[in-house]
């Protein structure tokens, strides 16, 4: 039988057994945040100790429950201060610190995918996880190579039950459907979740993690600005990558200089805008867990489970219509929108409205240069998800074509990480060099 930890077999037990105290102060404190009464009502104390268990428990969940916690600590900047504040520290620690798999468990896992005799492709191996995520966690070890003391190496572990667990939690979030056609009439559902789920699988297949990883090295191999492990040895459950140092990207969000925030930012950019390009593909997890500034400067990127497969580059029909509605062409917007299926033919939609929608959106590629910041995020936010508001009734009305979903979730998790770092950079200027359709026509 496999060896399945208690967190994989007992889910739905442990989400029936969250405590009615976690749930009536989570919800008191949200709630009476967003009244103006919490303050008077709910102590930094009781914040501080929900915030905590509401590590505890993504954490030992994992799979969907965890990845949810670390799209919240990505997004948490769109939240008023107050609110976000209690939360903001134990959301980060999901990125790279989740509850641990014991050491036993581990070295099963390490002998099933690279034989008995495992121990022998180490110097080192650290039973302690230097990072423990969704799916798997990363061990630092030194891999037998010749040299003297060994080469440093990470060395990533998918927990036993992942993959039934993640999928699992997909299947119980489609069946909430209906409950999704409710809230976005426009959106297309079931193409789009057979899509997400394709892509959580790929996830779950670390020899799959190891082509992209091993196509991105070669693409940015000797590159002055990004730096991508290389592979050494790849399993379906287990991968080894060499290991890179730097600044997590947390950190500098934590307590970074303005320059390195700045420095960051614009790395960031590059590599999103770029990767089509030079690999084919695009990095499709943005999270700050899965970054670090190196002390050359370059941005080291870890973690290519999830990928977009974009062999012609990104799609030119992005940047033209960016570039169209920069221009203030609503008409053209629109056809073009329709053309790729954002609008449904049969859809009647306000060109001039479309550009209201859009622009706001589009202020960083507006001017040579642009600062992210939390109050930017949060104004965006309120806009899009108040019902009251334009924007809110006209996105109820459009769609995300599946071929589209990946470069949609790395735009959000991209600009939430700007957000959060406030970042100031010549965005425009990347965006020109890289992306296809958007550079005005000599």
């Amino acid at each position: 039988m496999t060896d399945i930890p208690r967190w994989a077999v007992s889910r739905t037990a442990k989400l029936a057994a969250l405590p009615l105290g976690f749930a009536g102060r989570t919800v008191l404190g949200l709630g009476k945040r967003v009244s103006g009464l919490a303050s008077d009502v709910v102590s930094a104390e009781i914040q501080e100790r929900t915030a905590e268990q509401l590590f505890s428990v993504l954490g030992q969940l994992k799979g969907g429950a965890m990845k949810a916690g670390q799209a919240l600590s990505v997004f948490e900047a769109a939240l008023p201060e107050e609110l976000a504040a209690p939360y903001r520290q134990a959301l980060t620690k999901l990125q790279e610190a989740a509850p641990p798999l014991p050491a036993a468990s581990v070295h099963k896992v390490l002998a099933e995918q690279l034989g008995a005799d495992w121990r022998d492709l180490f110097v080192e191996f650290d039973d302690h996880p230097a990072a423990a995520a969704s799916i798997g966690q990363v061990h630092r070890a030194s891999w037998r190579d010749g040299s003297d003391g060994g080469r440093a190496v990470a060395v990533k572990v998918q927990y036993p039950g992942a993959g039934d667990a993640l999928l699992s939690d997909f299947n119980q979030l489609a069946r909430l459907s209906k409950l999704f056609r409710a809230i976005q009439p426009g959106l297309d559902i079931k193409p789009l979740l057979g899509e997400l789920r394709d892509r959580l699988a790929e996830e779950l297949d670390y020899e799959l993690e190891a082509e992209s990883q091993r196509a991105f090295a070669a693409a940015y191999a000797d590159d002055d600005e990004i730096l991508v492990p290389a592979v050494l040895a790849a399993a379906p459950r287990v991968l080894v990558t060499e290991w890179i140092d730097g600044t997590p990207l947390s950190k500098i969000i934590a307590d970074g200089s303005p320059e390195q925030r700045d420095h960051a930012g614009r790395l960031m950019s590059v590599l999103h805008f770029s990767a089509p390009a030079r690999a084919g593909l695009l990095h499709s997890d943005p999270h700050p867990g899965n970054f670090r500034l190196a002390a050359d400067g370059r941005l080291g990127v870890v973690d290519f489970g999830a990928v977009a497969r974009l062999p012609g580059g990104h799609p030119e029909p992005i940047g033209r219509l960016v570039r169209l509605a920069l221009d203030g062409d609503a008409d053209a917007v629109v056809a073009g929108l329709r053309d790729e299926g954002f609008i449904k033919a049969d859809t009647p939609i306000d060109a001039h409205a479309v550009l209201d929608f859009l622009l706001p959106m589009l202020a960083p590629l507006a001017a040579e240069e642009f600062q992210f910041t939390r109050r930017w995020l949060r104004d965006e936010a309120t806009r899009l998800a108040n019902p009251k508001s334009p924007a809110y009734q006209l996105s109820r009305h459009l769609n995300l074509p599946p071929a589209y979903l990946l470069i949609h979730r790395v735009t959000l998790g991209s600009i939430g990480v700007l957000s959060q770092l406030e970042a100031k950079a010549p965005y425009r200027e990347v965006v020109e060099r890289w992306l296809p359709g958007f550079a005005p026509a000599n």
